[in-house]
Parts: C-alpha cells; structure tokens; sequence
C-alpha cells in the first residue's frame, strides 16, 4: 500500500543510483523523506471465546472443533489475496501484522488428514504473486495454545476416546514487512518480546495458559533520516488493568528510539475514551496519533462478526492506530478494508479494517 508525491524524474534516477535498496525493484519517483506506514490485524479465523467459556473436558473438545471449523470457514488464503491486493494499492513501505496465527493441525494416527494453516506463509505467497517485495523484519512470538484434542469427522479425526486421533496448536505473533523495494530505506536492529503483565486463562484441564502479548521493532533509515519503528498488539479491553499494565511497558521500552519513532498495532484502546485509558497514556505526553489529520472522520476499524457474514459493517471503535513521536509529521491517514470484497462470505478481509498513513521525516 503505497502513496507518493512525485519528483522529477532525474532526481530518482539519481537517488536510486546514490542509495542501495533494501532488496531488488525498480525505484519510483517519491518524496525522499515520506513514509507510507499500514498496520492491519489478520483476524485469526475465530472468536476463541467457546473455549474460554468451557466449563469441562467435553466442553473444551468441542469448543476446540468449533474454533478450528470456524477458522477453515473463514478462509484465510482468500482473504490474504483481498488483503495482498490492498497492499499493492496503498504500496506501504512499512507494515505492522497483529494475529499472524499459525493453526498447527496434526494427525497422531496415520490416516486423518486436517489441514494446518501459516497466515504468514500464506500472506507472503499472495504478495510475491502480486509482485511484491516485503522482507520479515521482526516477529513477536506471543501465544502458543495448545496442542488440544481436535475432533473433525471431515479430516478423519475421531473423538478422543482413549486418545485424540488429532491435535491442534495456535500459534499468535505480530510481525512487521518491510518493503524491499523502497528506494534508499534500511533497516537493522530487529528486536521483539513480550510484556511482564499477561492475561491467563485456566481451562478445564492442564496447566493455565497465557495470551503472552508482545512487541517487535526495527531501526531504519531513509535518506538519512532515522527512525524507529514498533508494532503491538494489547490485551483485549475485557482485562482493562492487564491492558492499560501493557501500553505502560510499551511506552517505556518499545516506543523508546534514536530519531522519528513510529508505533502501530491494535491497542484494544478506543480513541473516544469509551473503554481503556491505554489510549489517553499513549497520546498524552508521548505519541501523536495520525488520525489527527482527518478530525471530522470517525475511521472505524473494529469488528465484525466472528464468522466474518455480516453484511453491513459491524465497527464501532476506533482501535487500530499509526502513531508518531519526534521528528515526524503525519501527512495523512486513511481506513482500508473496510468495505466487503466479494459476494460471498466471508465478506470481509479481517474482522478489523487497516490503517494506512504517509508520514515524513524531519
């Protein structure tokens, strides 16, 4: 997703001959200094709110098979195209991914077959055949859940009785692209971890488990202008102090860089002040948000139904955020992925919209 003011045509000829790029491509004539930032949350594929509810073992095994259906409904490697294309539009040079799952599905008999999904593998698949040149920069390695007995006639896997015939483990992360074919920006430091406070849950058996939420970030350069740039995803706004715990950490690590520093992520947090104060500490005396610029426009994000069928648009908060601080000015700042994308469900790209804004570098 990129936006770009032009320049004469000799000049980025000759910046793209003075500067080496971050991977391969043909330069494009563009402001030196401006950025074109997007953050977008993937959308796991299914509330996993029947297991957190599970009141027993059965319960929990089938809460476990109607999560994993409902994932396998939503279809993820066609919404990666929806989402791929948005990003060959806006053409970002920098984007943050909040649930970039990885749903591990595994037979222990031989003969079932139930398909494991990589939302990473398979995004980056959609980019590369749309032309795209995004490198991983930083991971953040958040929850890992499981593996839990699956049960799903259609793949083989019987009920578990005396033992599963599948299993299945959820794996979160937030990841930051870099745009390899951005003329004269680079990037170094890659840096992630995850926050001292953390929401748990006990299912009915084993051991508690944590949602382990967390950051990534990298260093960069653009002609000589550096940055610093962190992606994040908070704790849900149902664990307020957890959450608000979370974005205090953030601000005192993460957000912390030489240069301009830009933040993006879903911080759970809405912008109006209806729910968590994590906002209000996060623009207080710290981060600008882009929105700014747009002070007559709500821009919505989140989020539609669970099984992404709801035909009218479901947003109501504004949670999804590109911030800055320092040496930094948004120039403007817009929602993408918010309308449905084709005719059948699923409807939507992600239960939330994207975020694009173009910022430039003092």
């Amino acid at each position: 997703m990129r936006l770009r003011t032009g320049l004469r045509l000799g000049l980025a000829a000759l910046v793209a001959v003075a500067l080496p790029l971050a991977g391969s491509g043909a330069a494009q004539a563009k402001d030196k200094r401006e950025l074109t930032v997007m953050t977008q949350n993937l959308y796991l594929g299914s509330s996993l709110d029947p297991a957190l509810q599970a009141a027993d073992g059965p319960s929990f095994v089938a809460a476990v098979a109607q999560i994993y259906g409902t994932m396998l409904y939503t279809d993820f490697p066609t919404r990666a195209t929806a989402i791929a294309e948005t990003i060959a539009n806006e053409q970002p040079d920098l984007v943050g991914l909040e649930e970039v799952s990885n749903w591990i599905a595994q037979a222990t008999n031989g003969e079932a077959t139930p398909p494991s999904y990589d939302f990473l593998q398979i995004l980056q698949q959609a980019l590369v055949a749309k032309g795209l040149n995004f490198e991983v920069a930083s991971v953040s390695h958040n929850a890992d859940i499981g593996p839990a007995p699956l049960v799903s006639a259609a793949f083989g896997c019987g009920v578990p009785d005396p033992a599963p015939d599948c299993v299945v483990t959820l794996q979160d992360r937030d990841v930051i692209l870099v745009n390899a074919d951005t003329p004269g920006l680079r990037w170094s430091n890659p840096q992630n971890g995850n926050y001292t406070a953390q929401q748990t849950f006990q299912p009915p058996v084993g051991d508690p488990v944590s949602f382990d939420r967390g950051w990534a970030s990298i260093d960069g350069v653009l002609d000589g202008k550096k940055f610093h740039y962190a992606n994040t995803h908070l704790e849900v706004e149902g664990s307020p102090a957890v959450q608000e715990a979370q974005a205090r950490e953030f601000l005192a690590g993460p957000a912390r860089g030489a240069g301009a520093v830009i933040a993006t992520g879903d911080f759970n947090s809405a912008a109006d002040g209806t729910s968590t104060t994590s906002y209000a500490d996060l623009t207080k005396s710290w981060f600008s948000d882009s929105w700014s610029v747009n002070p007559d426009q709500a821009g919505l994000t989140c989020c539609q139904n669970s099984t992404l069928t709801n035909t009218v648009s479901a947003f109501t908060s504004r949670i999804d955020l590109v911030l800055t601080h320092g040496a930094v000015r948004p120039l403007s700042s817009k929602v993408v992925g918010n309308a449905p994308f084709q005719a059948a469900p699923p409807f939507w790209a992600s239960d939330h919209a994207g975020v694009v804004a173009k910022v430039r570098l003092h």
